[in-house]
């Protein structure tokens, strides 16, 4: 069953906001030769942009999301969007290390949808 508008629109504004987010802290590290003052306003303003698509994603999402399913969400997206960047950004091997982190991560992203499981 595909996802409406309504669920989806959060997702891929979370995904924008991540891109942003990431350039914005790990992006100058590849740009060493900088003073930190002038890398620290640069990427203040990349991070505006993330707000400008991070805040309307959770208002918009709440109208379908619980606030744990867009934390949890946020986390697993946040990584996804780490791996693809470190990779391709800063040319980091990802490790199996790295994928057993993430998963076990993306499992408690699961625990968190499947609630609220009954107690006895």
């Amino acid at each position: 069953m595909p996802l409406s508008w309504a669920a989806m629109a959060p997702i891929l504004m979370l995904v924008a906001s991540n891109v942003f987010m990431t350039f914005a802290w790990y992006g100058q590290l590849k740009v060493e030769h900088r003073p930190l003052w002038i890398i620290v306003m640069i990427s203040w303003g990349i991070a505006f942009f993330e707000y400008c698509l991070a805040v309307p994603a959770n208002r918009i999402g709440r109208a379908t999301y619980d606030p744990a399913e867009l934390k949890a969400m946020q986390e697993v997206i946040t990584l996804a969007v780490f791996a693809v960047f470190s990779v391709l950004w800063l040319h980091e091997k990802f490790t199996l290390n790295h994928a057993l982190g993430f998963a076990f991560i993306a499992l408690g992203v699961f625990f968190v949808f499947k609630g609220p499981f009954p107690v006895s």
